[in-house]
């Protein structure tokens, strides 16, 4: 015979700690069990294929796993006691949906988490790119925070609260945002385009025609580009501006660049011989790369001289505008060896009486 206690019965105690034991057993045990069966089992699996993708996609499931076996105990364990009330059902069961949803929403999160921080580990290892380090995260925080805008409408939905005016007052609120911060807007989809399109790198030295600006790039930023100038000055243009603007990389697709100028010398002169003596006068000079073509083209007549373009290589545009101090003085002092005249601007004037 069941004696009452506290206005339940013998048995009715029974099962409330059977219930209390499956679930104190889930809680003690369910994450000893299952980290055993993912590392054994799951990762040996794993371990065979050749991205680590799916090792990511595993640890993004330990934590919901363990989170949903507790859940599951929880509702095996209220179901087991048939003498709660009838009212209670409706909250329970209400009750046990959030709770599903939320492990479903933990999941989500963590998989987003996980892939993105995958997706940076490999995309930053094949390219060497530190832009990786502000695309991945941003476009990872657009994604939560719409996974977590369509999680607030599921469960208002789910109870019948009524969400047209909150969606229509977000969307008048953003397009009142996406109004007042229309420029930074097209700086940050210009910054998106620089990202992906990648024209230039950080290091690399650029130089924007239209803003009659040049240097070496030390950041790239959703919004705007910091350049620092040879005498040492940050430039910061905003993306916008470089998205309208023509760009010179002179680091892609490598450091090795070519410089030309033009030389004059005196009508009447040896064009052979002339020709011969500034290739080899550039040839001689230190950074003129010896595996390229050095040339001096006959380009044409000039109003007071004979016009050579001459051009050369040199290992790294770094070095320019040293570079064109030793060329020019070594053609200087080669051509005035091999008395060829450099004739400045001249004009001839006759006077008739």
């Amino acid at each position: 015979m069941d004696h009452i206690f506290w206005g339940l019965t013998t048995s009715q105690w029974l099962d409330i700690g059977i219930s209390a034991v499956i679930l104190l057993l889930v809680l003690l045990l369910g994450r000893i069990i299952i980290s055993f069966l993912l590392k054994k089992v799951l990762f040996q699996i794993t371990k065979r294929t050749k991205t680590t993708l799916d090792n990511q996609v595993l640890q993004a499931t330990r934590l919901p796993v363990y989170l949903l076996a507790v859940v599951i105990a929880l509702n095996t364990a209220l179901a087991r006691l048939d003498f709660l009330p009838q009212e209670w059902n409706l909250w329970i069961s209400e009750g046990f949906f959030v709770l599903y949803f939320l492990v479903s929403f933990i999941f989500a999160w963590r998989l987003v988490t996980h892939i993105f921080s995958w997706l940076r580990d490999e995309v930053t290892l094949k390219t060497n790119a530190s832009l990786d380090e502000q695309l991945f995260p941003f476009f990872q925080r657009v994604l939560l925070i719409l996974l977590s805008t369509i999680g607030i409408i599921t469960i208002l939905s789910h109870f019948d609260i009524n969400i047209t005016a909150m969606v229509t007052t977000l969307g008048i609120g953003s397009l009142a945002v996406a109004l007042a911060a229309q420029n930074t807007l097209e700086d940050t989809i210009n910054g998106f385009m620089i990202m992906l399109d990648r024209p230039y790198r950080i290091g690399d030295r650029i130089e924007l025609l239209d803003l009659d600006t040049w240097g070496d790039v030390v950041d790239i930023g959703l919004r705007s580009t910091r350049i620092r100038t040879r005498d040492n000055r940050m430039v910061v243009v905003p993306n916008s501006q470089i998205g309208k603007s023509l760009v010179v990389n002179y680091a892609y697709p490598n450091d090795q660049y070519r410089l030309q100028i033009h030389v004059g010398i005196a009508y009447g002169s040896d064009i052979e011989k002339a020709r011969q003596v500034m290739i080899d006068a550039v040839r001689g000079v230190e950074g003129v790369l010896p595996d390229h073509p050095v040339e001096a083209l006959f380009l044409e007549f000039g109003e007071s001289a004979l016009i050579f373009r001459v051009r050369w290589w040199l290992e790294s545009y770094v070095d320019t505008r040293r570079m064109f101090d030793r060329v020019n003085s070594s053609l200087y002092n080669a051509l005035q060896k091999e008395n060829i005249q450099l004739p400045f601007p001249q004009l001839d004037v006759h006077m008739k009486s």
